[in-house]
């Protein structure tokens, strides 16, 4: 518009062939076109303002930064310099990519290589006109494909969670005036109030402070709260070290505070983890990769089958379509569909186990992927920590030592002295009641019904009391004055006077050792106030040094009279202690074989503190700081990050790379945590496990799984479910495949032979049922023994179809053809002509082969006896199941008439068929069990060369 002004007046101007000539402007024309131009030179001054990085802001002078962002600080932005910079800015807001439509990403399902096999499978009996393998085999497909779509869609919200971080309102000065404005109007430039219980709107560099406290925990991980300040720094240091900005999304805790928009959107340090957020992709699960790899393999064999096929036909002489039609239809029925259905109901029947535990799992193959997980980085605050700063240890001015016992906010736990273990209630002990006194009297935190309202610290010294029994202690004193703390000064004091007792008022103050002291002239010992002596100073300046190398934050506490005549009390140490059961669980995990690191922006002495005491390391505990990881050369970080237990002073963007060092030198890893700066590293990560009382939204939905009570030993739990899923799958393949592969040849070879087919079609089908039904799909709900549980984690190279899972298969396949094929041979007549009682005989004696042959994949290493026949009441009832409906084919008369067979008649007749089934249904059971080189009934060695072929067998 300002352009279509200036462009008007310049048509003012003539030209002629001599020269230009000019009419003359009127003198309202003349001040529209120069407030024209000066409006396009605002234009431009406002598109030459950019966000100002974190770390630049922080060293800017008040004058500088009026100057960068062209605002008032008093005053703030104009609604034309909004509305300019909103053009270049956006909205202050954060805007997912362009998502793909709910269609697309059910037919992405489709990709699966066994899924694609299956339904080639399903257009090739459609071809054959074999309608009922087609409708079958696509059903299957639908319900596979459907309940992978509703697990992964329900999980793909992490980005959207993000904006629930921008807060819906704030208090914005613009044009002089105190506005209430939504959080997303802000732009760089403007100036906002900050006042307790708000939620950071932006990045924003502050100007003015009043005892300002910012709970940064969900952007740095640490549990205290930062103190900020508003004077330029000058020294170097990371994002967590700006004492003078706050970040987007965090909460001030107490105090007021303005200061300018330094970042907004997707400029901000939130906006900086949405980025990475969106960069990254969820890779795919072990479980996934070795059903890709199932499925080419299959494939494979299926070509296989149908060149053999081809090329054999072509030999004798026969007429190639008729010999390609047999050979598809077999390759068909190799191909095992229902091993998509029970790998699905083996993973939701998992993931149903696991929220009985209090554990949600949001994609299905994530179950199975802990089984082989040999990394867990943990967040420590929230997750192995308890989020809840506790008072653990107390040192009296005179030389007293106590050990707080008890955790949280609830006031549980007891006072005892060192090293009697005398517990102390109220003032029993004088020296430790006037310390606690104290501390509980300075103080503006409350406690109510377990919930602390107030600074963390603040809240551990009310929880003391509390195991103290003097809570109460607070209402002898009436407040009269308040001198707050501060970054500069570094303690804060109260003047208070005795309700009940005529006494002169008394000054309560706590703070760090190095500035309480200097106000104290006298020392408590006993209740008697002693001149402080260098050597008495000498000494509490020893116990402080001691209690902040054990990783406690140090507070100091003095009383008296004057400021400057203060009576030192003692020394009071804090801490976040570890959650209950998490160092046994790191212990359990780590005999298991899995390495537990701690990843904290904490430093360094706190993180060495809590690691020591949840067993990170039984030795040396090796550390790495998150600036040593940044200068990391990424192959460098590779090969150290494996040693390391612990990682401090890390950002978001530490974390991510740690997670991609690990992967890169081939762990499966899993990260937890429950702040934003965990949810990159959750998401980049094989396994992301969220916190699921104290994780942020955006932690959680990061996650593959959540913590319901926050349970870090839960994570035991899950990985023994993973090691029991993928050992049931394993047991459920190598039944399908070795009936497969016996179903298979038996055709083959009656083809190869020149000899009629021992099975006609509906037997066959008969035979498909069994093998993909109830006793197939029973051995996906097998209860996996203690043994199991134990191994350590797979390898991420093992397939589901290995060397020793091949021969197996083999083994069970060998053992059922030549059993079938010595009824068939027997029960064939002298004009070797197929009957209804031979192919009768053959079919009974092939399916009762099979469930034999289930009963040998309950395990891989054991017996049956071992194992007990009665652990799985689905496998038995499969089983029985199968057998009458074995015996409703033979004998009654409607389905002989589908099936082609007849009444076998008396018990007589069966001796051939169930009594060789069952003798070499043992035999072969027996063999494919023997765990090592020794036979387990007898303890005899086995024969070197037979013994390592056994070795091979059992894996």
């Amino acid at each position: 518009m300002v352009e279509g002004r200036f462009s008007k007046f310049l048509k003012k101007l003539a030209f002629s062939g001599g020269g230009h000539q000019y009419q003359l402007l009127e003198r309202g024309e003349l001040e529209t076109l120069i407030d024209g131009q000066n409006e396009l030179k605002a234009i431009e001054k406002e598109k030459t303002v950019v966000a100002l990085p974190a770390k630049e802001a922080s060293k800017c002078h008040r004058e500088d930064l009026a100057k960068a962002f062209y605002v008032d600080l008093q005053n703030g932005l104009s609604e034309f310099s909004v509305t300019q910079r909103r053009l270049v800015h956006g909205w202050n807001e954060f805007v997912a990519g362009n998502t793909e439509p709910v269609w697309k990403k059910y037919l992405d399902q489709f990709k699966n290589p066994l899924i694609l096999l299956l339904l080639a499978s399903a257009l090739v009996s459609v071809l054959t006109k074999e309608y009922e393998d087609a409708i079958s085999i696509a059903m299957a497909v639908l319900m596979v494909v459907t309940v992978a779509f509703i697990q992964e869609y329900r999980s793909e919200k992490s980005l959207e969670e993000l904006t629930k971080l921008v807060p819906p309102e704030c208090n914005c000065i613009r044009e002089g005036k105190l506005q209430h404005l939504l959080a997303r109007d802000l732009v760089p430039g403007d100036i906002v109030s900050l006042s307790i219980g708000d939620r950071i709107p932006a990045d924003i560099r502050l100007t003015e402070v009043t005892d300002l406290l910012v709970d940064e925990s969900s952007f740095t991980g640490e549990a205290e709260p930062s103190s900020k300040t508003d004077t330029p720094l000058t020294g170097g240091g990371d994002l967590t070290t700006l004492s003078n900005i706050v970040f987007m999304g965090t909460l001030v805790q107490y105090g007021k505070g303005q200061g300018v928009v330094i970042g907004t959107g997707e400029r901000s340090q939130f906006g900086e983890v949405f980025k990475m957020m969106q960069a990254e992709e969820t890779p795919k699960t072990p479980l996934q990769k070795s059903m890709d790899k199932l499925g080419k393999q299959l494939t494979l064999f299926s070509f296989g089958i149908i060149g053999l096929i081809m090329f054999t036909g072509w030999l004798q002489g026969k007429h190639l379509l008729s010999m390609f039609t047999i050979g598809v239809s077999l390759a068909v029925a190799a191909i095992p569909e229902g091993l998509p259905i029970v790998v699905t109901v083996t993973l939701v029947l998992g993931v149903l186990r696991m929220a009985r535990k209090r554990v949600i799992v949001k994609k299905l193959p994530i179950v199975e992927t802990l089984g082989c997980c040999n990394v867990i980085c943990s967040d420590k605050t929230g997750t192995l920590t308890a989020n809840e700063m506790t008072v653990t240890q107390l040192v009296t001015s005179d030389g007293l030592h106590a050990e707080v016992s008890g955790v949280g906010y609830n006031g549980q736990g007891t006072v005892c002295l060192l090293p009697s273990k005398e517990v102390i209630k109220q003032f029993s002990n004088i020296s430790v009641g006037k310390l606690v006194e104290a501390g509980c009297v300075a103080n503006n935190a409350t406690i109510r019904k377990n919930a602390m309202m107030g600074q963390p610290t603040e809240g551990a010294l009310m929880a003391l009391a509390m195991k103290m029994g003097l809570s109460d202690i607070k209402d002898s004193y009436m407040r009269k004055k308040e001198i707050p703390f501060s970054s500069e000064q570094k303690w804060m004091a109260v003047q208070c006077s005795p309700r009940n007792e005529e006494q002169e008022d008394i000054y309560f103050m706590k703070g760090a050792f190095e500035e309480v002291i200097r106000y104290c002239t006298m020392y408590n010992h006993g209740g008697i106030p002693l001149p402080l002596t260098p050597q008495q100073r000498a000494f509490c300046q020893q116990e402080e040094k001691r209690m902040g190398s054990l990783g406690l934050r140090v507070l100091a506490l003095a009383s008296g009279p004057e400021l400057g005549e203060l009576t030192f009390l003692g020394l009071i140490g804090i801490i976040d202690p570890p959650r209950a059961g998490v160092e046994e669980a790191v212990r359990v995990l780590s005999d298991s074989g899995l390495s537990v690191k701690m990843i904290t922006g904490d430093a360094l002495e706190t993180a060495l503190a809590i690691g020591r005491n949840i067993g990170l390391c039984n030795g040396k505990l090796s550390a790495m700081s998150g600036e040593e990881v940044e200068s990391a050369e990424q192959g460098e970080l590779a090969e150290r990050v494996g040693k390391v237990s612990v990682f401090f002073r890390t950002s978001p963007k530490h974390k991510l790379k740690i997670i991609k060092a690990l992967q890169e030198s081939g762990a499966i890893v899993a990260m937890t945590g429950d702040g934003v700066n965990d949810a990159v590293a959750l998401k980049s990560a094989d396994i992301g496990i969220a916190m699921g009382r104290t994780g942020t939204d955006v932690s959680k939905e990061a996650a593959n799984m959540i913590l319901v009570d926050d349970d870090f030993s839960a994570i035991m739990d899950a990985v023994e479910e993973g090691k029991g899923i993928f050992h049931n799958i394993k047991n459920f393949v190598r039944f399908q495949l070795s009936t497969s592969i016996s179903a298979l040849s038996l055709i083959t070879l009656s083809t190869v032979c020149n000899l009629p087919s021992p099975l006609n079609a509906m037997q066959i089908l008969w035979i498909n049922i069994i093998m993909d039904g109830p006793p197939a799909q029973s051995l996906g709900v097998e209860p996996v023994d203690r043994d199991t549980l134990r191994q350590p984690p797979r390898n991420i190279k093992d397939m589901i179809l290995g060397r020793a899972l091949i021969l197996k298969i083999l083994l069970s396949a060998a053992t059922i053809i030549s059993g079938t094929l010595f009824i068939f041979w027997k029960e064939m007549p002298e004009d070797k002509a197929s009957t209804p009682r031979t192919t009768t005989m053959t079919f009974t004696c092939f399916v009762l082969f099979d469930l034999f042959n289930a009963l040998t994949c309950r395990s891989q290493t054991k017996l049956i006896s071992e194992i007990g026949f009665l652990r799985n009441h689905t496998f038995l009832y499969s089983v029985l199941g199968s057998v009458l409906g074995q015996l409703a084919v033979i004998y009654l008369p409607p389905l002989q008439k589908v099936f082609q067979t007849e009444n076998l008649g008396a018990l007589g007749e069966w001796e051939g068929s169930p009594g060789t089934t069952a003798v070499l249904a043992a035999c072969t059971g027996q063999l494919q069990t023997f765990p090592g080189r020794k036979v387990p009934a007898w303890g005899h060695p086995v024969p070197k060369g037979l013994g390592s072929f056994l070795d091979i067998c059992t894996g």
